[in-house]
């Protein structure tokens, strides 16, 4: 076989693809097989595959180590010490990622891993940043509508511009790794934090396919954390709502004031206020507490930020080297 040169390896492009994975082990032997095949159509490109162990329950890890094992110039295995969060998967997956440009997508192939190709040939026109936007979505109905209601609230009171439908399936550039790897933010929308950067993104449609393996680990409670990190890391809305509200409760409560004395002073008559101060004590009191809720929010997040605790641990990575060390 004949070795490459010093500078034809200088010259050689590489593409890293990260993989957050969390209870997929039955999915990692379909997805592995599709993700490897890529290198076939990639020829120029040197193919590394990130796959990042979330603290999985199951096999998953031990399916990772045997393909692993099968391709080890190829696979990179990152093994978190627990359970962070895909957020924080894909970050841990972006900082051991050595490509000249780097993607992500999910390991339950609801993403179609040959729409790389296209991003690639963008990324080779000179462009930073590709998306894969869902257009359509094959779910529930509930589901793409919770869903659809999400991301226009996020273009109408965070992101203007931010693509419909979402994305969490894209290829980026070095350039905009190594931006984001600077940014040590917790408790943040990594996608949208890509996006905030302000590369002019190239936005490829697709539909999201149904899952055909497995059950999904994207609880209610994770959605629920995911918009809350959301608006709060890229809207000034929740806050300045607290302030409006404060306005518009005092300006009420005053003008009431005003409307008691005046009935007492022009009528003589006593007002008799019991219901309706119970009302306004009761109205209010939940109006205090709701912004005392959202305030909650920011002084938790500043206070998690001040602590300077990482997003994510890794407890290990298996690659080239581990497994030759292994062989020994």
């Amino acid at each position: 076989m004949k070795q490459m040169t010093k500078d034809q390896i200088c010259q050689t492009k590489s593409i890293s693809i990260v993989v957050p994975v969390y209870y997929n082990e039955q999915n990692l032997p379909d997805t592995i097989p599709q993700l490897m095949r890529l290198a076939n159509d990639l020829k120029d490109f040197v193919l590394e595959l990130v796959f990042v162990d979330d603290g999985s329950g199951d096999r998953s890890l031990d399916v990772l180590l045997e393909y692993q094992k099968l391709f080890p110039n190829s696979i990179k295995v990152v093994k978190l010490t627990r359970n962070f969060g895909s957020m924080a998967a894909i970050q841990a997956g972006f900082s051991v990622a050595s490509g000249d440009c780097v993607g992500v997508i999910t390991a339950d192939l609801q993403d179609p891993p040959t729409l790389f190709l296209e991003m690639v040939r963008h990324w080779n026109n000179g462009n930073k940043a590709m998306f894969a936007v869902r257009q359509d979505r094959e779910e529930p109905t509930m589901q793409k509508f919770f869903s659809n209601s999400f991301y226009s609230l996020v273009r109408k009171f965070a992101i203007q511009d931010y693509p419909r439908g979402g994305f969490d399936f894209l290829l980026v550039d070095r350039q905009v790794v190594d931006e984001v790897n600077k940014i040590h933010e917790k408790n943040t929308n990594f996608m949208t934090l890509i996006y905030w950067l302000g590369f002019k993104p190239i936005l490829i449609p697709y539909t999201r396919q149904s899952r055909k393996k497995g059950k999904s680990r994207w609880t209610l409670r994770k959605k629920i954390k995911l918009f809350s990190d959301t608006f709060i890391g890229f809207s000034y809305v929740p806050i300045q709502l607290v302030s409006a509200i404060g306005v518009l409760v005092a300006l009420a409560a005053f003008l009431y004031g005003i409307f008691i004395l005046v009935y007492k002073l022009i009528y003589g008559i006593e007002v008799e206020g019991w219901v309706p101060i119970m009302a306004i004590l009761t109205f209010t009191a939940g109006v205090q507490m709701t912004m005392l809720g959202i305030l909650g929010e920011y002084l938790w997040r500043t206070l998690d930020e001040a602590r300077g605790r990482p997003s994510f641990v890794i407890d290990e990575v298996y690659n080239i080297s581990t497994t030759s060390e292994e062989d020994k």
